[in-house]
């Protein structure tokens, strides 16, 4: 038996701790983690590990950009917005490229968070100022918020829909107040925001998009645009934040430039010739066969593959179920069963690729086998509302011998198609209304049309005709925009940590608004309660049991034809471009690397042109 006093002081202490907890939580910090786990870099801590903080300054980084632009607005749902516009701006917080989702503090000094997280507070760095030198304050703050969540793209509405408002407690104080509390990882993301200059767009039209060089406070600003054809940036000298221990051995080339190419064909033989200096590659054909020139052979043009750690996401055929021709689950799944993947990474791919069986793939959030406890008690409420195989099957892709014969994936199309009503007349496919099926295929990438090809005869051989339309970026990007497309090959990237971003792809609140990147047209309840259970996960454990359940879920929904990934990251760069030994675990970490002079040896054609601009 407890003694009552005992189980009084016992409850008292308990008490006591608690509240001392929740004022150690409160306390402003240097940084944010999700769970409140202690960030690897103290708040002493000089810089990154991945960072080269004696990295020299100088000389110009020069980059393709692909299809044009016509705005230097990014943050609107209208025009093509440069490439890299980001670099003029500064976020409240920095993330961390080696640690799964910490931030720390960059405009803002310090951070504060209420124990249950139900608000967030940031206290602004006294010395950040923008680029004309009036100060950054909490009135810019909430001005970007506002002026965001009224006439930014729908992306912004969907990753802040649980902030409720904003309050300006002081010049340099503000807080954002949340509809609700215990969602961990908003305070986080809201560090991320862009903070924008209020006075500068006092007078202008934060809805419309032109090239007007924007006010910013971060390390680069606009020096010259040309058009749709190139852009060029410029280091800021005396740039508020460059000794930051975020930002020490960041931002190291005085210039940035990037010139535009329509084709990636074209913008490789640039490459070869010395007309830029870094080339993310992401043709595994190309990486295998197109450098075999003189530059690489003696390590001028350095071929270099960077492991990757992140989570590879979701790259696949992607359908818009807004369609009524694909509202059928069951005819999704029959034209995924038509997509060689063995044959076309043997006979395109050089077998350099992997096939991709979860939304996120390369990780411990990808679902494998059948649903853990965990998982089915997060799925057992739905049952009525899922696939039946969510709870009974493993979910996986057919596999071929490569030989180009998939009479068995055929038969099991045509199986399937069948029990949705769709029918065999003559030589054509009638769907369920008795209409011959022809879809097209949006595309903005020529060298896309290769992978495009085989799967088009392959759903030719059971009467269905695919048109394989491309169009120029522009006009792609507005036809996503207006959901005007039947298929299109895109993306769902993931990050070690994902959350609020998972209502942009798949809840019902995204569906209907152009821009967002819920490009299927989801409109599920159960999927809403999943990505909801997701962004409210209390653990890690829970978060990764979450993420796996709504993996299933969205596996066997068959809403795309997965694709392939790598897990590194092939770049080619020139040899007067040097980076860290260390490369930080989830990022590139472009921003860490640096020119350096070579004698002019060895210098590569055309690098003269990369220390010094016209």
């Amino acid at each position: 038996m407890t003694h009552p006093l005992r189980s009084f002081f016992a409850h008292s202490s308990g008490l006591l701790l608690l509240a001392l907890a929740s004022l150690s939580q409160a306390a402003p910090q240097h940084a944010l983690t999700l769970y409140g786990e202690p960030p690897k870099y103290p708040a002493d801590f000089h810089h990154f590990d991945y960072v080269n903080p004696d990295a020299p300054k100088g000389g110009t980084l020069r980059q393709s950009g692909f299809g044009g632009f016509d705005s230097l607005n990014p943050f609107i749902n209208k025009g093509v917005a440069a490439d890299d516009i980001g670099l003029i701006y500064e976020t409240l917080t920095r993330h961390s490229l080696d640690e799964p989702f910490t931030e720390y503090g960059l405009l803002a000094e310090k951070i504060e968070k209420a124990p249950d997280n139900a608000w967030v507070r940031f206290y602004l760095r006294p010395e950040a100022r923008f680029h004309d030198g009036q100060p950054v304050t909490a009135e810019d703050v909430k001005f970007t918020f506002e002026a965001l969540m009224t006439h930014g793209a729908p992306t912004y509405r969907a990753y802040y829909a649980d902030v409720d408002r904003v309050e300006v407690e002081g010049p340099r104080q503000v807080r954002f107040i949340f509809k609700q509390a215990g969602n961990r990882e908003l305070p986080l993301i809201l560090g991320q925001l862009p903070v924008l200059p209020k006075h500068w767009w006092a007078d202008r039209d934060f809805s419309k998009g032109n090239l007007d060089a924007p006010l910013g406070s971060g390390p680069y600003k606009v020096a010259q645009v040309k058009a749709g054809r190139s852009i060029v940036y410029e280091r800021v000298e005396d740039w508020w934040g460059k000794d930051l221990p975020v930002n020490r051995g960041f931002y190291n080339f005085d210039r940035m430039r990037i010139d535009y190419y329509r084709d990636n064909t074209v913008a490789l033989e640039a490459l070869k010739a010395g007309q830029f200096d870094y080339w993310l590659e992401t043709s595994a054909k190309n990486w295998a066969t197109a450098y075999d020139v003189a530059a690489v052979a003696n390590g001028q043009l350095i071929k270099e593959e960077i492991e990757n750690h992140n989570p590879t996401g979701m790259q696949g055929f992607i359908f818009n179920i807004r369609r009524p021709l694909f509202e059928d689950r069951r005819v999704r799944e029959a034209l995924g069963l038509l997509f060689d993947f063995e044959w076309a990474n043997k006979q395109l791919f050089n077998g350099a690729y992997t096939r991709t069986h979860s939304y996120f793939d390369n990780s411990e959030l990808a679902s494998r086998g059948l649903p853990s406890e965990a998982e089915l008690q997060i799925l057992e409420p739905l049952r009525d509302k899922l696939p039946p195989e969510v709870f009974s099957q493993a979910f996986s892709l057919p596999v071929t011998d490569a030989s180009g014969i998939i009479r068995e994936q055929q038969r099991r199309a045509y199986q399937l198609l069948q029990e949705a009503g769709w029918r065999i007349e003559g030589d054509h496919m009638l769907d369920a209304e008795g209409k011959p099926v022809s879809f097209e295929f949006l595309l903005a990438q020529p060298e896309f049309e290769r992978v495009l090809l085989p799967f088009k005869r392959n759903l030719a051989d059971l009467g269905m005709d695919l048109v394989i339309r491309r169009v120029d970026v522009s006009q792609y990007i507005n036809r996503l925009r207006s959901r005007d497309f039947d298929l299109i090959v895109s993306g769902f990237g993931q990050s070690n940590s994902p959350g609020n971003e998972q209502r942009e792809y798949w809840h019902s609140s995204s569906a209907d608004k152009p821009g967002s990147r819920n490009f299927i047209g989801l409109k599920d309840p159960a999927i809403d309660q999943l990505v909801e259970g997701l962004i409210n996960a209390d653990s890690r454990q829970s978060l990764i049991d979450h993420t796996r359940a709504l993996d299933r879920a969205l596996l066997w929904g068959h809403y795309v034809i997965p694709n392939w990934h790598i897990k590194t990251w092939r770049v080619a760069y020139w040899n007067h471009l040097a980076h860290p030994q260390v490369t930080p675990l989830y990022d590139i970490g472009l921003n860490t690397w640096w020119f350096r002079e070579l004698p002019q040896a060895e210098a590569p054609s055309g690098a003269e042109a990369s220390s010094t601009e016209q």
